[in-house]
């Protein structure tokens, strides 16, 4: 049975960063204080620190803190934090699921089912968004009506490479500049995150699932994110990139009957609870 975690941490309870993370969102001041935080210049600052032989102190504490499973990771030596945030895992760690009926996760994460109403909107958290929002793209984003939001949070024990989903044939990459805001829920009580954070999208061809949208946010620390390809033809399971500090988000756009999520996190999603899924894992199938 598949794990379920409410507002960002696992049923049994919240930890330190979810109290630091209330406390910076949840009053004036702290709402304040964010501003140069979640600027996209003070990531870029930090994220070059973390790329120094210097981070490495922060290592080993993290792993402690995070309790992460290293024995699933390649054994290598580190040369930098943003060299351990982004490392690469086990080939038999994980198991992508090659039925071409399958859609499988793209990445280690909590998930969220969210429905595209008639209307080109979803709610996560009790914030209302709109797929044109999202992409900033009203016409592109028209042909999503009726078809779902698939929202895939990665946290920062999370393993931080993501794959493609399906065999596909990809476009190019798209950017939209924004802020850097964490992709906690907390903070979506009080920011449109997916509205506001810098992020990145490409069109998948498929066969099965028809034209996919793949999205990467990026979020609060994280000013990189890494998409390995332009334009190409690319392999279910086959890794599409990665992030470098921090928690951060994958969204895949599906249009309206084209397939069929798995009752667990349907029902979880209707809930307002989010499924752990892993990388390579069954999440439904073609309709």
């Amino acid at each position: 049975m598949r794990q379920k975690t409410r507002d960002g941490h696992l049923i049994e309870g919240a930890d330190g960063q979810d109290r630091l993370l209330a406390a910076l969102y949840g009053c004036a001041a702290g709402r304040l204080l964010l501003k140069p935080l979640t600027a996209p210049g003070l990531s870029r600052l930090a994220g070059r620190f973390l790329s120094t032989k210097l981070s490495c102190g922060f290592i080993k504490p993290f792993i402690k803190s995070n309790r992460i499973d290293m024995s699933q990771f390649e054994p290598v030596e580190y040369a930098s934090y943003n060299d351990f945030f982004s490392r690469r895992i086990r080939e038999e760690a994980r198991t992508v699921d090659m039925d071409p009926e399958h859609l499988i996760s793209p990445a280690d994460s909590k998930l969220t089912a969210l429905p595209i109403t008639e209307n080109g909107r979803f709610t996560l958290k009790h914030t209302e968004y709109t797929v044109g929002s999202l992409l900033k793209d009203p016409a592109l984003a028209s042909g999503y009506v009726g078809g779902w939001a698939l929202i895939f949070r990665l946290t920062v024990d999370d393993y931080h490479r993501y794959c493609y989903a399906f065999d596909a044939e990809k476009g190019e990459n798209v950017v939209i500049p924004g802020r850097l805001h964490t992709v906690n829920p907390i903070a979506n009580d009080f920011f449109p995150i997916y509205k506001e954070n810098a992020r990145e999208y490409t069109i998948l061809r498929t066969e099965r699932f028809g034209d996919v949208i793949a999205m990467e946010v990026g979020a609060l620390m994280v000013g990189k994110i890494v998409n390995h390809h332009g334009a190409a033809t690319v392999r279910r399971g086959q890794e599409k990139g990665y992030f470098q500090f921090g928690g951060s988000t994958v969204v895949l756009l599906l249009k309206k009957d084209t397939a069929v999520l798995d009752s667990d996190i349907l029902e979880n999603s209707r809930q307002g609870i989010e499924t752990v899924v892993k990388f390579g894992e069954k999440i439904g199938a073609a309709k």
